[in-house]
């Protein structure tokens, strides 16, 4: 069984947002990360026994929808328009990188609304003595190294390889493309916007999972969100990255099961 997808209209001035959507069950939302909407083994491992609702981030298809979102607040109510669209009053909600910023974001907003909450590989703190790697400005192999792990291997050759229709090719290159350009307009120029004062709101059991290796988000930020949120406990992944749930999800998603059960 493949994800469907349920257009969403959210507002004047905004682009259906395409929801990717699996299985049966208690809701759950995931926030995807700086490689864009997709449909990964986590998420698929999810929705044998929870529906999972994959929401694309606001921008990430139209980049003229930027215009009406001047920072992450905004970005928290366009998400609180799409629950409402969806009809969802109480979700859990597990978000990857930039996806768990966003999710900190909602849950501190709308703790009503949050029953749990995973944070994987979260971006929205800052340290001077450990600070976020600049994933904008470094060449593509070395974002790839960031992001995926060793771009030499077959896993993520495999991940990143494009359609080999020209014309889905083209297609699949600006997306990928627009999702890091709508990201970045959030990011610029450190990935920090005052998250850390909020967190103290979320009441919501909190699991944060962190990938040991991080080169991207150094893995100290767990307990950094840990300290800040009253209900978190800390997984840490040895000898995974950023995306520790790529190019075996197992771990994570046995993890991340047992929490929401």
């Amino acid at each position: 069984m493949t994800a469907s997808i349920c257009s969403i209209d959210v507002a004047d001035g905004f682009q259906p947002n395409p929801v990717l959507v699996k299985g049966e069950g208690a809701p759950l939302v995931y926030l995807h990360g700086l490689l864009g909407q997709e449909w990964n083994g986590l998420v698929d491992g999810l929705s044998a026994t929870r529906r999972v609702y994959a929401p694309a981030h606001a921008g990430a298809d139209e980049p003229d929808e930027l215009r009406h979102l001047n920072g992450m607040h905004d970005l928290v109510l366009y998400y609180d328009d799409v629950l409402d669209a969806l009809g969802l009053d109480e979700i859990d909600l597990v978000g990857h990188s930039f996806g768990g910023m966003v999710a900190a974001e909602i849950a501190a907003v709308r703790p009503d609304r949050v029953r749990r909450l995973v944070l994987i590989d979260a971006l929205g703190l800052w340290r001077d003595d450990a600070p976020v790697a600049d994933f904008l400005l470094v060449p593509p192999d070395r974002q790839t190294a960031l992001l995926l792990g060793d771009p030499a291997t077959s896993a993520v050759r495999a991940r990143l390889a494009l359609p080999d229709d020209p014309e889905q090719r083209i297609v699949q290159t600006l997306r990928r493309t627009t999702s890091m350009a709508s990201i970045a307009h959030f990011l610029w120029p450190i990935p920090e916007r005052g998250l850390a004062r909020r967190l103290r709101r979320i009441k919501a059991p909190t699991l944060i999972v962190w990938g040991g290796e991080d080169r991207l988000v150094p893995p100290t930020y767990a307990q950094d969100f840990a300290d800040a949120i009253r209900t978190a406990t800390v997984e840490v992944i040895a000898g995974a990255g950023h995306t520790p749930h790529f190019p075996d999800c197992q771990t994570v998603l046995d993890k991340v099961t047992a929490f929401l059960a």
